[in-house]
């Protein structure tokens, strides 16, 4: 399991599956937002395998030793990874 973190956008990646392959992730599914400290996305694969999960607004929900001890990533100001 590998935890990355931008923090130019706030988001985290969890993945389960490491690398996933492109491609692989064919359904998300949303979390209900009302619910959840952030918004929260589950990638699946074909098989309805967990493959990952990325959790925007990632400082409100993740422990900050989580985000912390993630690789970190950098993103251009503005876009999305």
């Amino acid at each position: 399991m590998r935890i990355t973190y931008d923090r130019e956008v706030d988001a985290a990646y969890i993945y389960l599956e490491d690398p996933i392959p492109a491609g692989a992730a064919v359904m998300t599914h949303v979390c209900d937002a009302a619910a959840a400290a952030g918004s929260i996305h589950l990638d699946f694969d074909g098989d309805g395998k967990l493959l990952g999960i990325e959790i925007l607004d990632a400082s409100r929900a993740l422990p900050a030793t989580a985000l912390a001890s993630a690789e970190r990533l950098y993103s251009p100001a503005g876009s999305r990874k």
